[in-house]
């Protein structure tokens, strides 16, 4: 029979993961309960970490349960990382294609039937694409694909959009059982900075609209409504923090990896952590990372979130 003790712990329990659920927080991800109450294993929010770009991207997935924990064998995974101009991993425009590399072998790893590398690039295509085709040439396959015909894009309505209500997405993301985002991290000449929220522009066919028609922020939000990534990669070999997105501008070297399930947290510890045009900012001063945190699609309160920092 159950004791008095036991029977308190049971209702604080209870009214616990009531008040997570109406909160909205990701608490099943966040606490995951061992052989007993006194072995919890605890997972962060955030993982940080820090070395090579293979290590460190491996590291920092690690520190969230590990690709498994988000690929089942025989899913279909996109991962959209920063393709967007023909230049070397020094220059910081593009995710770094050791960090891209790592992500597709966790992946196969993890028994991923299809595994595509997909962006919409800004400029020539193939000259874009061409390091991180070679740098995934050793898995013998068809991997990275630059989607600039309009034939690849669907039609589709956003339903939880405030302004920009419809759009023509790729047909390979709507049908992903795993989207990852992996952008690197770099200023912008509009938005402040391009991370992974912004890096969902490079999903849809026409981004121009995003940038004629409406407020470039609030469009961005609305994007991510429909774009949500399960697991966020964020490239912080080298921070391009000035004259981005294309460059040449000041590149911080950093050899770092964050990873989240939350693209509204990697983005805002990512602004926390970095140097962007010679200053220091807080999350809530970039227009479109405020704006998610209010509108629930994440948390830009890192302080209050559990973050692990590693060595890889």
């Amino acid at each position: 029979m159950m004791n008095r003790r036991e029977f308190l712990i049971k209702q604080l329990k209870g009214v616990f993961y009531v008040i997570a659920g109406t909160a909205g927080l990701n608490w099943p991800r966040s606490i995951i309960a061992g052989s007993s109450e006194n072995t919890q294993v605890r997972i962060p929010h955030i993982g940080v970490a820090k070395g090579n770009p293979g290590p460190a991207t491996r590291g920092a997935v690690g520190l969230l349960g590990g690709m498994k924990s988000f690929v089942k064998p025989g899913d279909k995974v996109v991962i959209k990382p920063n393709l967007s101009f023909p230049h070397s991993p020094e220059s910081a425009t593009n995710t770094h294609p050791l960090v891209t590399r790592e992500i597709v072998s966790m992946c196969k790893e993890a028994g991923a039937s299809r595994i595509r590398v997909l962006d919409n690039p800004t400029q020539r295509a193939e000259r874009c694409i061409k390091t991180t085709k070679d740098a995934l040439s050793i898995f013998n396959q068809d991997i990275v694909h630059a989607l600039v015909d309009p034939d690849f894009y669907k039609p589709v309505p956003i339903p939880e959009g405030k302004y920009f209500k419809k759009t023509d997405a790729m047909q390979d993301v709507l049908e992903a059982d795993v989207l990852i985002a992996a952008p690197v991290a770099k200023s912008h000449t509009m938005t402040g900075v391009s991370l992974s929220m912004k890096g969902m522009m490079g999903l849809i066919y026409n981004r121009q609209t995003m940038h004629a028609d409406y407020d470039l922020d609030q469009a961005i939000i609305d994007l991510c409504s429909l774009l949500k990534p399960h697991l966020v990669v964020v490239d912080l070999i080298r921070v391009l923090s000035t004259n981005g997105p294309w460059g040449p501008g000041r590149v911080i070297r950093m050899d770092t990896v964050i990873a989240s399930t939350d693209m509204v947290a990697a983005d805002a510890k990512t602004v926390s952590m970095c140097e962007w045009y010679g200053q220091r900012f807080e999350p809530r001063q970039v227009d479109h990372i405020r704006i998610a945190h209010e509108r629930g699609l994440g948390r830009m309160d890192v302080e209050n979130l559990h973050v692990k920092h590693i060595e890889a």
